[in-house]
């Protein structure tokens, strides 16, 4: 039952197996899948939905700040709550990559509703 609702769609990118199908991501996968979506795609890049997207992508050529890290927290967690109903936004940490200066992790901590399961994900984002 709770799979009905977390659903099956197309990975991303789309993939093909070795039968020449589409590759499909089914459940929990499938929300991970949605999450990496709307974290990738900039508000106004999608012609029919401008409004779909996560706004950090108007920060990629600002400073590594505590306002920028602030800014993009509260991107990542709007978006989420906007763009993806199947889960709770427990949590969204920023953090700097020591090697490399321009790399920020964004880590995600998030519930699924119908399965209580909990997750993280985190995505790497470039400043400047």
């Amino acid at each position: 039952m709770s799979g009905d609702f977390l659903g099956v769609g197309w990975t991303s990118p789309v993939k093909l197996d070795k039968n020449g199908q589409v590759v499909t991501a089914k459940y929990e996968d499938c929300v991970k899948q949605s999450i990496w979506t709307i974290l990738s795609t900039a508000k106004g890049e999608r012609l029919m939905r401008p409004d779909f997207g996560c706004g950090i992508h108007d920060l990629v050529f600002a400073s590594n700040s505590a306002a920028t890290i602030g800014a993009i927290v509260s991107d990542v967690t709007e978006a989420l709550i906007e763009w993806e109903p199947r889960i709770d936004v427990l949590n969204v940490d920023v953090y700097g990559e020591p090697n490399q200066p321009n790399q920020i992790l964004i880590q995600i901590n998030y519930q699924v509703r119908s399965t209580n399961n909990r997750f993280n994900l985190v995505y790497p984002f470039y400043l400047g």
